[in-house]
This record gives C-alpha cells, structure tokens and sequence, in this order.
C-alpha cells in the first residue's frame, strides 16, 4: 500500500477545510462596502456631520454593523492564519 498516497491525499483534504481566512476578507470586504455606500450616499444629502454622529448616537445604524463586520473579519483572519501556519508545521 503506498502510505504517500494516502498521507498527501489526508493533507490536501485538511487544506480544503481552511475556510476562515477567505471568510474573513469577505466580511472586510463587505463591511467596507457598506461603509463607503453609507458614505457617498449620506455625505451628498445630509453632511459628513450626519454620517459621523451615526457611529456615536445610541441607535443600532450600519455603521456600528460594519465596526462589528470589521472585528468578526479580523478574528477570522486571525484564527485562519494561525491554523494554517498550525497544518504547515512538520508532524513528528
């Protein structure tokens, strides 16, 4: 039986399971989309001034969703990098 094989098939199949990096860049991505879309949409019409005091007024707004976007991004990245950098190490 040729253990190479089987060894390099079982490394391949624990690479495809390393979905939290890509998924983290996803909720950057989005919460970067929002907030610019928040930017030139609210900016033209109601002032940067309005756009600002949506992130420190006590309602629940889009922008405070794209700062909780943001920190869900950066803890999956995180965890994404460190789990690759974890499967890369030599197994002894």
């Amino acid at each position: 039986m040729d253990f190479d094989k089987i060894d390099k098939r079982i490394r391949d199949r624990d690479r495809r399971k390393e979905w939290m990096f890509p998924l983290g860049i996803l909720f950057i991505v989005m919460a970067s989309i929002i907030l610019i879309r928040n930017l030139i949409l609210i900016s033209t019409e109601f002032g940067a001034e309005f756009f600002v005091d949506n992130f420190f007024n006590s309602e629940i707004t889009n922008e405070k969703f794209a700062i909780v976007m943001y920190g869900i991004g950066l803890t999956l990245v995180y965890f994404g990098k460190r789990k690759r950098q974890d499967s890369y190490r030599p197994r002894t």
